[in-house]
C-alpha cells in the first residue's frame, strides 16, 4: 500500500516537486473577516515601528476555520528581538481578541525577529514555516528571501526532530494541570487546551516521520493520521484517535498520560531513528 501511495500524484506540491504555499486572505471564512480585520490593527497599534511584518496560519487562512471551534493563529515578526513588554503586548492582544469574538476558541501570536526566522539555523524549521505556512498580512513578506522547501528527510528533522525536548515540557505540564479537582471549569478548559496542543504536534510528528516516503504535504490532521497509518499500521488506530482529539479535545488526563507514556517515546525513538535529531537551539 505505502508504494502504491507514493507512486500516485504528489499532494500539495508544484510542479517542480516543492511545497506549495497554502492559505490566503481570499480563502478567508465570511465570519472571521472582522477578527482578522481588527487583529491587524492592534497589531500596528501593539508594535508600531518595531513591526517588520506579520502573518496568519493555520484553518482561518486556509478557509477551513469553524466558527466557535478554530483559533486565531498569528505570527508578528519584529525588527528587533522580542522584549518582554513585547510578549505582555502580545498576550494582551490575544486575551482581548478572545473576549471580543466569540467565532474563535482562543488566539495565539508567536513573536520572533526577522533576524532569527532568516538565520541558517532556523531555514528550515521556522523559515519554511513561514515561507509554506504563513498567509501575509502585514508588512514585506520574508518568504522572499527564503528557499523552496521539498518534503525531504533534511525538513522532517528540522521541524519536528525535537520529540523528546517536548514530551519533558509536556509531562511538566500535565502535572499542572492535573492537579484541580474533577469538574472544575478553569482545571477542564487547562486539559483540554493541553490535549488540543498535545495532539496536534504528534499526529504532525507521525506525519512528517513518513513525509519523504508519501511525497507530499497537508496540513488536514485527519489526512495526516491516514497516511502516517499506511506506513505504520501497528500505530494507526493511536494516531486516528489522536486527530479526533486534537479537533474535539476532551478533559482527560489519561489521554495525556498515553502520549507521554507511550505514542510519544516510541514516536520520538523512531523519529530519531529515520531521520534524526533536531540542530540544537540557544
Amino acid at each position: 500500500m505505502a508504494g502504491t501511495e507514493h507512486s500516485r500524484a504528489p499532494r500539495g506540491l508544484d510542479p517542480q516537486g516543492c511545497i506549495e504555499r497554502e492559505g490566503s486572505l481570499g480563502r478567508i471564512p465570511q465570519a472571521f473577516r472582522p477578527v482578522v480585520a481588527t487583529a491587524r490593527d492592534r497589531i500596528l497599534d501593539a508594535f508600531g515601528t518595531r513591526l517588520h511584518s506579520a502573518y496568519l496560519y493555520g484553518s482561518v487562512p486556509r478557509g477551513t476555520a469553524r466558527v466557535g471551534r478554530s483559533d486565531l493563529d498569528l505570527l508578528v515578526a519584529l525588527r528587533q528581538e522580542p522584549t518582554e513588554a513585547d510578549r505582555a503586548e502580545a498576550r494582551a492582544l490575544d486575551e482581548a481578541l478572545d473576549l471580543e469574538f466569540p467565532q474563535i476558541d482562543g488566539s495565539g501570536t508567536l513573536l520572533h525577529s526577522r533576524t532569527r526566522l532568516l538565520s541558517a539555523l532556523e531555514r528550515y524549521d521556522l523559515g519554511w514555516f513561514v515561507a509554506c505556512l504563513c498567509t501575509p498580512l502585514l508588512g514585506e513578506d520574508l518568504a522572499q528571501y527564503l528557499p523552496r522547501y521539498r518534503p525531504d528527510s533534511l525538513l522532517a528533522r528540522e521541524t519536528n526532530g525535537d520529540l523528546t525536548l517536548r514530551l519533558q515540557r509536556w509531562r511538566k505540564r500535565i502535572e499542572e494541570v492535573t492537579g484541580g479537582a474533577s469538574g472544575d471549569a478553569a482545571t477542564e478548559k487547562a486539559r483540554r487546551s493541553l490535549v488540543r496542543g498535545v495532539s496536534r504536534h504528534l499526529v504532525r510528528t507521525g506525519f512528517t516521520l513518513v513525509m519523504p516516503r508519501w511525497n507530499g504535504w497537508t496540513s488536514d490532521l485527519h489526512a495526516m493520521a491516514e497516511v502516517f497509518g499506511q506506513y505504520y499500521p501497528e500505530r494507526a488506530g493511536q494516531m486516528r484517535s489522536a486527530a479526533v482529539a486534537a479537533y474535539e479535545p476532551g478533559p482527560d488526563p489519561a489521554v495525556l498520560r498515553c502520549y507521554v507514556d507511550d505514542l510519544g517515546p516510541w514516536l520520538a525513538e523512531e523519529y530519531a531513528r529515520v531521520h534524526g535529531v533536531k540542530a540544537a537551539r540557544p
